[in-house]
């Protein structure tokens, strides 16, 4: 997950959870991949149409407000959106995404500096975001957070530091698996 690679889908503020994937769907849809062809459908008829593997959201301040439900990066993590690049996120949405393994990105600088459309790289391991107006830093994300990307969220993530546990503690003991 070291690089991603992906044409920029651009967004105001205040981009909400209902507008991501619309409530009224919360209750008939819940296989993820399912949700695809609804995500963003009120804000951007087009987006899930068009939106390709890899591809970025850059986005204005409280990306993500609203609800908390899963589902609003569910949708975007089934339709392969590589990351997220706000000014700000809202608490619950940003905790939800680094769950899910999307990465969401705070980084005004790089928001101001993106066009609609244009291809942008982030490096996550060299918390750097690279466009056509140069090269833009990131907070680094902690070992754990990165670990959890790297897993393909905190589920998986979980259990493989349980497993790594169990197996150390039977290497201590001598007990087999």
């Amino acid at each position: 997950m070291a690089l991603i690679k992906g044409r920029v889908w651009k967004y105001g503020d205040d981009v909400n959870t209902d507008v991501l994937f619309p409530g009224k769907y919360t209750y008939t849809i819940s296989n993820p991949a399912e949700m695809p062809p609804h995500a963003l459908e009120d804000l951007d008829p087009r987006f899930a149409k068009e939106v390709q593997p890899g591809d970025i959201i850059v986005a204005g301040k409280n990306f993500g407000c609203g609800s908390s439900r899963e589902q609003a990066v569910t949708c975007l993590k089934a339709s392969q959106v590589g990351a997220i690049i706000a000014r700000s996120f809202a608490r619950i949405y940003s905790r939800n995404c680094i769950n899910m393994a999307l990465p969401a990105l705070a980084c005004p600088e790089a928001v101001d500096a993106i066009e609609a459309g244009e291809v942008v790289e982030v490096d996550m391991q060299a918390g750097e975001i690279r466009c056509a107006a140069g090269t833009f830093t990131f907070a680094p994300l902690p070992p754990s957070v990165l670990g959890i990307f790297e897993a393909g969220g905190l589920l998986p993530y979980t259990a493989r530091i349980l497993r790594e546990r169990k197996e150390a503690a039977n290497k201590t003991t001598g007990s087999r698996p």
